[in-house]
């Protein structure tokens, strides 16, 4: 701890080296970030070794304002004579860029003043033989549960914990330990042409918190297994379930469409939306930047604004846009302390659980996987590739591929009919699985 302890104060140092140094050659202000990361990586392929990684990446980052013109620069290097090069080659830059009035610092009084302790730093000390012996474990879990489990894609282990500093010339310094953890697993069942792949994994900011490595690698047999004897099925008009972790996506939609470079830029399907009804009035999602041990928590955003929870929908009313200092002053309006973005999302369950859902979807689809990228940001008109289970008198019937959803995601968010209380916890946005109402789904 102790050596935690220097580390963050020598990060501080460099910081507060950088705005001193950004004052002495004419900057009226200015702001900086510092980071130091360790990591280890191990991925194993049929009980083998196929790469261990040690990482260690430091990094700082200065931007000087000449009034409203800014200049930026970055460097690997920590030693003095950089930091000075540094600030001057963002200086050197500031000197030619446009005057912005919307540039700058956020305000003094947005600052953030106690930073709570969220319990974010559980750094595993995990040997490269342990990594491999967990790596191992987990495939052949997955192996090993059925014969008809054929190929891997591997296991991959991952341990990283960081410390990051950000200071500004508002006399602001803060800065936060960190680390995350996650292992994977990816296997191939089926036979000759009728192949299918999944996955699992599991993340989290102890080591104490994730799944067993079995249950990874179970898990990962269970969702290929589950997929074999997949069929497409005939263009329809179908209510439709989003898994929990297909779900997420919807959500992460929704803060696009709210964040404010989309606003002012006028390139979103929500825009001059704020106070009005775009969910059921069931609905709400909130976020808790300050959750201990969440995925996403911080005590301040990018620019030092001190971060709180806050209702983004409540009542099916959107409540909040996300906005960064300077999207705030393109729009005439305050930050919500998002610089960066947003922080541990979540949509409130309701009674039912996955089981659930499907019988009062009753006949429909349930969509496991989605593939590329068919969300408009001006229109909301959503088309993506799928693929999941067919669905009939509340139960699963087969599974189904090489089908394409499409819908309006303005609709597709006022027709949300329930959300399961099968929440993933793993990401900074959880939700349960969602029911929607009907969407075209084309296949054969």
């Amino acid at each position: 701890m102790n050596d935690l302890k220097d580390r963050q104060a020598q990060l501080q140092q460099m910081v507060e080296d950088m705005l001193r140094e950004a004052a002495s050659q004419g900057a009226s202000a200015a702001e900086a970030g510092v980071n130091f990361d360790i990591g280890l990586s191990v991925s194993v392929r049929l009980g083998e070794v196929e790469t261990i990684e040690h990482t260690r990446d430091q990094g700082m980052g200065v931007s000087v304002y000449f009034g409203h013109r800014k200049g930026s620069a970055s460097t690997s290097d920590f030693k003095p004579e950089a930091i000075r090069d540094t600030v001057r080659a963002a200086c050197n830059i500031a000197k030619f860029t446009t005057k912005d009035p919307c540039s700058g610092l956020a305000d003094a009084s947005r600052m953030a003043g106690e930073q709570p302790d969220l319990d974010l730093y559980h750094p595993w000390e995990i040997e490269v033989d342990e990594a491999i012996a967990k790596g191992v474990e987990c495939e052949n879990a997955a192996r090993e549960l059925d014969p008809r489990i054929t190929n891997s894609e591997g296991a991959t282990l991952n341990s990283h914990s960081g410390l990051q500093v950000y200071g500004n010339s508002h006399g602001f310094v803060g800065g936060y330990p960190s680390s995350n953890h996650s292992l994977s697993c990816s296997v191939i069942g089926g036979k000759g042409d009728a192949m299918q792949r999944d996955y699992w994994y599991t993340s989290a900011r102890s080591p104490e918190d994730m799944e067993s490595a079995r249950e990874v690698g179970r898990r990962a047999a269970e969702r290929t297994l589950a997929r074999l004897g997949s069929r497409q099925i005939e263009t329809r008009e179908a209510p439709v379930i989003f898994q929990a972790e297909m779900a997420v996506s919807l959500l992460r939609g929704l803060t696009r469409a709210i964040s404010g470079s989309a606003l002012y830029r006028r390139s979103s399907f929500l825009l001059d939306h704020l106070d009005q009804q775009i969910f059921p009035e069931f609905v709400r999602i909130r976020e808790n930047p300050l959750l201990r041990k969440g995925p996403a928590s911080a005590p301040f955003d990018s620019e030092g604004v001190a971060t709180a929870p806050k209702d983004l929908v409540r009542d099916g009313i959107l409540r909040s846009y996300l906005l960064s200092s300077y999207s705030a002053r393109k729009l005439n309006m305050e930050t919500t302390g998002n610089g960066g973005g947003v922080r541990n999302l979540s949509i409130d369950s309701g009674e039912l659980d996955l089981a659930g859902l499907l019988k009062r979807m009753d006949c429909g689809l349930l969509v496991s996987e989605l593939m590329g990228s068919g969300l408009n940001m001006v229109t909301g008109d959503y088309s993506r590739g799928a693929a999941g289970f067919w669905v009939e008198n509340g139960e699963i019937q087969y599974p189904v591929e090489e089908i394409t959803i499409a819908g309006n995601m303005k609709q597709m968010f006022a027709g949300l009919q329930a959300v399961a209380t099968d929440v993933d916890r793993r990401g900074g946005i959880q939700t349960g699985s969602w029911l929607l109402g009907p969407m075209m789904i084309a296949g054969s």
